[in-house]
């Protein structure tokens, strides 16, 4: 006989009273945390009377959607929802500070609709969590009330005044953070100032200099304590003269006053947002600029090809003050990290203070060859090997397998040949070299931020050079070509960038020492500090192939298994115009395990077309319960 079981009774969750409705303004326009792409939509709430104070626009609350409770962000108080039916109350205010304005809203609005994603994802990236004891300790008083920030927002939205947009080229034999705390400094007089950075060592060097002056200046990066950057975050709210400064998602900040929006080095990669959906600083700012009428500073050694076309155009002006810096190129040897006639040079300079050496690459060996044959090394699952250290065996860099005792494939022989120099591999040869000097290395997860003014060799890899008081007695790039060497579209941008940044950290009696042939158009370039010829020839070929700036561009990831289908059902709606006919498909190609992508290009005017059909197509993905696609629009690299 079975044994009885207890009944189990059904119980049923009764809403919590929200009280009476509000007298006035009694419903609220609300972005939601949906946690779903395709339900992006603003949702109207009821506000009750108890929350009607409270209730104003960018001030984050808690509301029911389905069967649970979310965050979402007021966007506007109204008298009438624009639907009808049963409208859920608020559920919560969680903070009486506002978190956004209305300008900032519809920003985060205009960017989903450029980057074909959901607005929440924008907000997650522009607005730090909250934290509930700074909320608790902070007073009302300290944060604008909803008219003070309306008046903000109206303030710059309709102010007439003409907005300038223009690109500084830093000088040589200066700190670059100390140039770009003069220029934030001579933007202060018109009204606050935002300075995006690419990293948080330039944040917190141009903020050292900035203190120093005697400023108010506050620092939103990602390495603050939570309860540090929202403080910070709410502080940008406040009506003090101050500057900002921080990391690519400073650029959302809601400063109150802001006049002037900087970009330090514009053609850094750290601009562009890793996640999804990708979106660019610099754009950002130009929607800034147009939506609140902000002059745009962009900072840098060359401008990004983007800004050199904006230029061409006659849409940024270019500041340039070229000075002679004494450049000397020397042909690189065969097998050689050194060419014989660059030691005199290296010599000469070691008697006045510390040379810094520029290597492409970290690590010790990254590619191995037969001595004896020059054949490359491989394991037997395809991967090359490399060389970790001077008494490490080589080892596969796909499945880690290491050769104690290695022999060529080919000619069978054991002598090892590194045609892949890393920075360890080129301290060992540059310190027997010139013995008896100390040899500092930075690189890799060991950065240093200066090294004293006496003689030693210093060796770093990009991102990573050392400054120094007054400069360096002479800076060595070793193996230049290999920084123009990689396959990527913005290979020559990012080269360029090097070179020069590293070459104005030579002192103004030094001299730059270049290992690459002496016929490389670099090598005038640096010593007139001029880049424009440069920029002239590479926006001539991307004219030539038809390679962004000239046109808008799309990445899409997809899996592989899907990529035809994905292709052809674009390729149909093309043909069906539902795309625009100067819309191109190129792929799919494989990238990775399991993984295609595909590119699109189309002409300026179409893009805004093109953006929508993808945002709907990642929408009609997300009904149907499929994995979204990456999408990457108007990506750093094709």
């Amino acid at each position: 006989m079975a044994t009885s079981r207890l009944f189990r009774l059904k119980a049923e969750v009764a809403d919590l009273p929200s009280g009476p409705k509000a007298s006035t303004l009694a419903y609220v326009r609300v972005r939601v945390d949906t946690g779903v792409f395709h339900l992006d939509d603003l949702y109207d709430y009821c506000v009750p009377e108890k929350f009607s104070q409270l209730a104003a626009v960018g001030i984050r609350i808690q509301v029911p959607f389905g069967n649970k409770e979310v965050e979402g962000i007021i966007v506007d108080r109204i008298s009438h929802p624009e639907r009808a039916g049963s409208i859920k109350f608020i559920s919560k205010i969680l903070s009486q500070h506002p978190v956004a304005t209305a300008v900032s809203l519809k920003l985060f609005q205009e960017i989903a609709r450029d980057y074909a994603c959901n607005p929440w994802d924008v907000i997650r990236s522009a607005i730090p969590p909250r934290v509930a004891s700074v909320d608790k300790r902070r007073s009302a008083d300290q944060v604008p009330s909803e008219s003070q920030s309306d008046r903000n927002s109206s303030v710059q939205a309709h102010d007439t005044k003409k907005v300038k947009s223009r690109f500084v080229q830093l000088a040589p034999f200066t700190d670059a953070s100390e140039q770009v705390a003069s220029i934030a400094q001579s933007c202060l007089g018109q009204g606050n100032v935002l300075i995006v950075a690419p990293d948080e060592n330039d944040v917190d060097q141009i903020h050292d200099h900035l203190t120093r002056s005697g400023n108010s200046v506050l620092k939103l990066t990602a390495s603050l304590s939570r309860e540090e950057r929202y403080t910070n975050f709410l502080d940008c709210f406040s009506e003090t003269r101050k500057i900002v400064v921080g990391t690519r998602s400073a650029i959302f900040a809601p400063v109150f006053g802001l006049s002037t929006i900087i970009i330090y080095k514009e053609s850094s990669i750290d601009h562009y947002e890793v996640r999804s959906p990708g979106w660019d600083s610099k754009n950002v700012a130009k929607k800034r600029s147009v939506m609140e009428k902000l002059d745009v500073v962009t900072v840098g050694y060359c401008p990004s090809i983007e800004m050199a076309h904006e230029i061409d155009e006659g849409k940024v002006v270019f500041e340039s003050y070229p000075k002679p810096v004494s450049v000397k190129a020397f042909d690189p040897d065969l097998g050689t990290l050194l060419p014989g006639r660059i030691f005199p040079e290296i010599r000469k300079a070691l008697k006045s203070g510390p040379v810094l050496f520029l290597a492409a690459r970290k690590g010790y060996g990254n590619a191995l060859l037969c001595g004896q044959c020059r054949n490359v090394a491989h394991c037997d699952c395809a991967g090359r090997l490399q060389v970790g250290g001077r008494f490490i065996p080589p080892m596969c860099v796909h499945c880690g397998k290491t050769f104690k005792e290695w022999r060529c494939s080919f000619c069978k022989g054991s002598s090892q040949y590194l045609a892949g120099r890393g920075i360890e591999r080129a301290s060992e040869e540059i310190s027997r070299a010139f013995p008896g000097t100390p040899v500092i290395i930075s690189s890799g997860e060991v950065i240093k931020n200066r090294v004293d003014k006496k003689p030693s060799l210093v060796l770093s890899t990009p991102g990573g050079q050392p400054r120094v008081e007054g400069g360096y007695a002479a800076v060595v790039v070793l193996d230049a070509m290999r920084l123009f060497s990689h396959t990527d579209i913005r290979a020559q941008e990012r080269a360029r960038e090097i070179i020069f940044e590293t070459s104005a950290m030579v002192s103004s009696g030094g001299s730059v020492l270049i290992v690459i042939d002496t016929v490389h158009p670099i090598v005038p370039a640096v010593s007139r500090w001029n880049v424009v010829s440069l920029l002239k020839r590479d926006l001539g070929e991307r004219r030539e192939v038809n390679l962004p700036p000239y046109l808008s561009s799309a990445v899409l990831i997809v899996f592989e298994k899907e990529s035809i289908s994905i292709a052809t059902g674009i390729r149909k709606a093309i043909k069906d115009s539902r795309l625009p006919s100067s819309v191109q498909l190129f792929g799919p190609t494989p990238i990775a395990k399991n993984q295609s992508k595909l590119v699109l290009f189309c002409d300026h005017g179409d893009a805004p077309e093109m953006q929508s059909f993808l945002h709907e197509f990642q929408k009609r993905r997300s009904i149907a319960r499929k994995d979204l696609l990456t999408i990457r629009l108007e990506p750093y690299s094709l």
